[in-house]
């Protein structure tokens, strides 16, 4: 039997959903009023920290070429790369407490992504105008009108992208200097990084928006393995709100058979990510409350209870906890483990950098002569020692050796004077007199003590080897 050309047919189908334009409309509320103020708090603190000055310097500046941080009154060096990874394990284990306790809070609030798509919709809002006003001007044809409010658009945007680039090349060289370089006097490295940030704020946070939240974001895709029936989640109470319908504002509701739901699609409309939080928790929510915010407003509206849209946890919505038991399983073994690992962890880095030593000193051996006669009955071993200093004023220090009877450091100009903030290599001599019944041939350990002439606090001690040849 042969088949008709309709059976052969080849189907398309398409693998993914085509995007769909959002057009957020802006939520008022408790919740939206902590997002303004965080957005607001961050922005100021990473526009206004380059520029703010500790002595005669930056007072944070990333200085890649010298190999040093200053960050504030400490200078970090590589050898405190220790410090870097704390605060990895710290911004690890805090991330992992707040998703245990409040699910995406962190991407509702603090996520750069989402704090300057933020910052570049309320450029667009105040351009072309609220939900409605940004629809209509869409499907409007082309006109003079529509032409200069998207040019404009794109032109403020740009601007801030920029400003937000140069602003964070100036952590990595001195902010001062990089603005008085522009726009020709810049290298080709810093000409690049800026161009990069201003083009991953302009695309990705003015352009892409929700999608890099639900496609690119892998925080989205393992959220699910933090969270357990006591995390705090944006749910929607389907009980008290089902089943849902329009009705006046004076309906019985009993006779009506309606719960409080209104089908407003205000928690729809508001959503950034474009879901429907009534359809139950999704990926692609970024915990903002927006449509808690928004839910909020209607229920004052038809002068219901609010909350039918709240962060509460799933067992507390299929128990009908009261406040104070949520949060009492909110803070609950796992969460608390969380938070003593992570205070144990910021209060051990907090005293180690209180009490750290700002010496640092290497030892190394000349490899090219391990021992040498520098007169009969006097063995010498040379050394090269690496002196930092990474206070910001000069020392003047000492230089001593101790582990053999004996032994002393060869001639060299003491006191070693380093300037503050640097390191100095001091080559040297360690000198040990053979005594008259002799010595072992071998390896001995020794210990170099260099110490500050003005701060005797000041001091460290590194151990090394000193060799005795066979005779």
């Amino acid at each position: 039997m042969s088949e008709s050309p309709a059976d052969t047919e080849v189907k398309k189908q398409k693998l993914f959903a085509a995007r769909r334009k959002l057009y957020p409309r802006f939520a008022q509320g408790t919740f939206q009023n902590w997002r303004v103020a965080l957005v607001a708090f961050s922005q100021i603190v990473y526009f206004v920290l380059p520029w703010l000055m500790w002595g005669d310097r930056q007072a944070w500046l990333l200085d890649l070429p010298a190999r040093k941080f200053y960050l504030f009154g400490v200078v970090l060096w590589p050898q405190d790369i220790i410090y870097l990874t704390a605060l990895l394990i710290i911004s690890a284990y805090s991330l992992f407490l707040f998703t245990a306790i409040a699910g995406r809070v962190w991407c509702g609030y603090a996520c750069p992504q989402t704090v300057y798509t933020e910052l570049l919709m309320w450029i667009e809002r105040a351009i072309e105008g609220n939900r409605n006003a940004r629809m209509k001007l869409d499907a409007a044809p082309w006109s003079a009108s529509k032409v200069g409010k998207k040019t404009l658009k794109h032109v403020l945007w740009l601007i801030f992208a920029l400003w937000t680039g140069i602003t964070f090349v100036g952590y990595f060289t001195p902010i001062r200097e990089l603005v008085a370089s522009l726009p020709f006097g810049l290298s080709g490295w810093e000409v690049f990084w800026i161009l990069f940030c201003t083009g991953f704020v302009y695309f990705f946070t003015g352009w892409m928006r929700e999608q890099v939240c639900k496609y690119m974001c892998p925080y989205a895709r393992f959220q699910s393995a933090m969270f357990d029936r006591d995390t705090l989640i944006i749910t929607y109470d389907a009980t008290r709100g089902e089943p849902r319908g329009a009705r006046g504002r004076k309906a019985d509701l009993t006779e009506a058979k309606l719960g409080h739901c209104v089908d407003c699609s205000v928690c729809v409309q508001v959503c950034p990510t474009g879901i429907d939080i009534r359809n139950g928790l999704q990926y692609e929510c970024i915990g903002c409350a927006a449509c808690v915010d928004g839910c909020d407003e209607v229920m004052k509206k038809m002068n219901y209870p609010l909350g039918l849209i709240r962060y509460t946890t799933e067992n507390a919505l299929a128990s009908g906890y009261s406040k104070k038991e949520v949060w009492r399983r909110v803070f609950r073994p796992r969460t608390l483990i969380y938070m003593a690992i992570l205070v144990a962890i910021i209060v051990a880095v907090a005293a180690s950098l209180w009490s750290r030593n700002t010496l640092k000193v290497d030892v190394l051996r000349d490899r090219g002569v391990m021992a040498r006669e520098a007169s009969p009955g006097v063995i010498e071993n040379i050394y090269q020692l690496q002196i930092m200093n990474t206070e910001e004023r000069a020392h003047r220090f000492v230089i001593e050796v101790s582990g053999l009877p004996g032994i002393e450091v060869g001639e060299v100009e003491q006191p070693v004077t380093v300037d503050g903030a640097s390191g100095r290599s001091v080559p040297l001599a360690a000198r040990f007199t053979l005594p008259q019944e002799g010595y072992k041939d071998g390896m001995y350990p020794i210990v170099f003590t260099i110490r500050a002439e003005d701060d005797e606090a000041l001091r460290r001690e590194e151990k090394s080897t000193f060799m005795v040849p066979r005779n």
